[in-house]
């Protein structure tokens, strides 16, 4: 039987301290930027802790997924912005285009160049990473103004670019393993009080870790 520790290398360990460093440096950055309308910088809470959590999540579990040195570097850059994504939407609801614009093109480029380690190599690689920076943003949409739901512009610009380097059945992966993991996370704020049943959720930080599960998964 194989020992699942066997691939928890140094390099591993390394990339998971950065990825929690990253992570608690995107979550102070957050609470400074873009500028609160009262002023305040946010003190460190629970939005520190979880951000953290997923930084050396996803970079620890790149580092044991990808040993090709141009890959983790490729999915290395693309998880930095994420991570911030994560940090400001979970502070103020907030997606900034300062992050979502540049990340569709810089996505596109990695496609078209064949250096997307999800996509590359595969057959029809670059339609399915196009496909789904079209098909997922627009149901979503339409599922936004079916039932009424609080679907941004910045999620749509987050999800083309994530859609792009995922592809349509990457990023539909990481979306399902996604939504039950934040689902598990809402009943357990739910159950120990820490929102309630009219309380608004983000959907930023769904799309983020459906883009790091799809960067991560076999």
């Amino acid at each position: 039987m194989p020992d699942p520790l066997a691939s928890l290398t140094p390099a591993a360990g390394a990339f998971a301290i950065g990825g929690a460093a990253w992570g608690f440096l995107a979550d102070r950055v957050a609470a400074r930027w873009p500028v609160h309308e009262d002023g305040r910088v946010r003190a460190l809470d629970w939005r520190t802790i979880a951000v953290s959590l997923v930084g050396a999540w996803g970079y620890g579990a790149l580092a044991v997924r990808w040993g090709e040195p141009r890959d983790l570097a490729v999915l290395s850059i693309y998880l930095a912005p994420l991570v911030l994504l994560l940090a400001t939407d979970l502070d103020q609801r907030l997606l900034p285009d300062l992050l979502t614009l540049p990340l569709i093109p810089a996505a596109l480029l990695v496609v078209l160049a064949g250096w997307d380690p999800l996509l590359a190599g595969k057959q029809l690689g670059v339609a399915s990473g196009i496909g789904a920076a079209v098909v997922y943003p627009l149901l979503l949409r339409a599922g936004s103004i079916l039932f009424g739901g609080g679907l941004g512009q910045g999620d749509d610009k987050l999800l083309v670019s994530v859609g792009l380097m995922s592809g349509l059945l990457g990023f539909l992966q990481g979306m399902l393993a996604a939504s039950l993991f934040v689902g598990a996370v809402l009943l357990l704020a739910l159950a120990t009080r820490r929102i309630g049943l009219r309380s608004y959720v983000p959907f930023g930080p769904i799309i983020v870790v459906a883009g790091i599960v799809a960067a991560i998964q076999p």
